[in-house]
C-alpha cells in the first residue's frame, strides 16, 4: 500500500482541527439512512456482518456529528491502513514473530549492527519471522540477517525522505503508515516477542510503550528484550537509571522488572524468547477466570506448590487443571492444550509474568 502525501498532509493531526464542519439538517440524511437499514438487512445475513455493520453505522453518524472533514480523513485513512495491514498478516496468523526496534542511523559496521542481523538470522533458523520498521541501520540489519520472505517492514511516511532498506523494498509483506499510533498497534498485536537494540527518541517510546502495555495488561505477556553489543553498556545504563529513578522512587514494583531481560548477548536473548514458550503457549480471560495454556500440566505437587508461591495474585479459589472452557470453542485447534485456571487480579502483571516463568521451568 502506497501513497504520496503532500508536506502538509503528511503531518499527523496532532491538534484539532479549525475546519467548520458540513452542516446536515435530519431530512437531507433520510435517503441515506433509507439505504443504510437496507444495508444492514442484508449484512445481518452474512458472517461478521454484524460487525461490519456497526463499521458502517459509526461511519455514518460521523455526518450526524457534523464532524469536520479533517477529522473524517483522520479516521477513513486510519481505518484503510489498519484493514490492509490486517490482510497482509492473516496468511501467517499461526506463525510467531519478533519485532525489532533500534537506531536508523547505526552503520553497517557497527557492533550494534551486526548484533542486530545475527538476532534476526537466528530467530528465523528458530522458524520465527522478523517484523522491523523497513528504514536503515537496525531495521536494516533484522532484515538483512532474517532475509526477505521471513521479513515484514512496517515502513513511516515521515516528511523528509527515509529509503526503505533494499531487503524489503520491494517486498509484499511490506506496508506504509502514515500514523505511528496505527502502525504500532500492529507492530504489538503481530508480534510474539519484542527485541531493542540501542537507538534514539523512537527506540525508547517504543520500548516504554510495550512495557507499559504487557504491565497494565492492555497487552497479553510476551518476552521482551534488551540487546546490546558484547561488552555494551546502552542497556545497563539505561536499567541503571530504571532501578534509581523508577524502582527506589516506587514508580513501578520490584515485580515488574521481570517483564523484560537486558542482556548483551544475542545467544542470551534468543534463548529468552525461545523459553517463554517452551511450555506456556497463549492465555484467555473467561469472566474472571485467566486461563493459561500450557504444552505440559504441572503435576498436582507442583500445583500446589504454584498455588502457594503466588496466593497473592490469586482473588479467590483455586489453581486448577482444566480441559478448552465452552468460551474457547472459536478456537478449536487449541483444544488439545492444557489449561492452568484461577482468578489473576488483573493488576501485578509482572507477578503473572514470573508465573510464567515457572511454569516454564516446570516442563523442563
Amino acid at each position: 500500500m502506497k501513497e504520496i502525501d503532500s508536506p502538509g498532509e503528511n503531518l499527523e493531526q496532532s491538534q484539532e482541527s479549525t475546519e467548520a464542519p458540513t452542516r446536515l439538517s435530519r431530512s437531507d440524511l433520510d435517503g441515506v439512512h433509507q439505504t443504510a437499514n437496507l444495508l444492514m438487512e442484508q449484512l445481518s445475513a452474512v458472517p461478521d456482518g454484524d460487525m461490519v455493520g456497526e463499521i458502517v453505522a459509526n461511519a455514518l453518524k460521523l455526518l450526524r456529528d457534523q464532524t469536520n472533514r479533517g477529522d473524517i480523513k483522520l479516521l477513513n485513512k486510519s481505518l484503510k491502513e489498519l484493514r490492509y495491514a490486517l490482510k497482509v498478516f492473516a496468511p501467517y496468523r499461526d506463525v510467531r514473530k519478533v519485532s525489532i526496534f533500534g537506531s536508523a542511523r547505526t552503520a553497517e559496521n557497527h557492533a550494534d549492527y551486526l548484533a542486530a542481523a545475527e538476532f534476526g538470522k537466528a530467530m528465523v533458523k528458530a522458524g520465527w519471522m522478523v517484523i522491523t520498521g523497513a528504514g536503515g541501520g537496525i531495521m536494516a540489519a533484522g532484515h538483512g540477517g532474517a532475509g526477505p520472505d521471513p521479513s515484514f517492514g512496517l515502513a513511516i511516511r515521515l516528511p523528509f525522505e527515509q529509503k526503505t532498506n533494499s531487503f524489503i523494498e520491494h517486498d509484499p509483506k511490506l506496508i506504509n503508515f502514515k500514523y505511528f499510533f496505527t502502525r504500532k498497534l500492529m507492530f504489538v498485536r503481530s508480534s510474539h516477542a519484542i527485541a531493542l537494540f540501542p537507538g534514539g527518541f523512537g527506540t525508547m517510546d517504543e520500548g516504554f510503550e510495550v512495557l507499559t502495555l504487557v504491565q497494565t495488561g492492555k497487552s497479553v505477556p510476551m518476552p521482551i528484550v534488551f540487546v546490546d553489543q558484547p561488552g555494551g553498556d546502552y542497556w545497563s545504563m539505561w536499567q541503571d537509571y530504571v532501578d534509581k529513578q523508577l524502582l527506589a522512587r516506587g514508580l513501578i514494583a520490584k515485580a515488574d522488572l521481570a517483564l523484560y531481560k537486558v542482556t548483551d548477548s544475542v545467544e542470551q536473548a534468543v534463548a529468552e524468547v525461545q523459553k517463554f514458550y517452551s511450555n506456556y503457549h497463549s492465555l484467555r480471560f473467561s469472566r474472571e477466570d485467566l486461563i493459561i495454556r500450557l504444552h505440559k500440566a504441572p503435576t498436582a505437587a507442583q500445583l500446589a506448590g504454584l498455588a502457594a508461591q503466588f496466593a497473592d495474585i490469586n482473588v479467590k479459589g483455586e489453581f486448577r487443571i482444566s480441559g478448552p472452557l465452552p468460551i474457547e470453542r472459536d478456537e478449536p485447534s487449541l483444544a488439545h492444550l492444557h489449561r492452568l485456571v484461577f482468578q489473576f487480579n488483573k493488576r501485578d502483571h509482572g507477578r503473572l509474568r514470573m508465573l510464567i516463568d515457572e511454569l516454564n521451568a516446570l516442563a523442563d
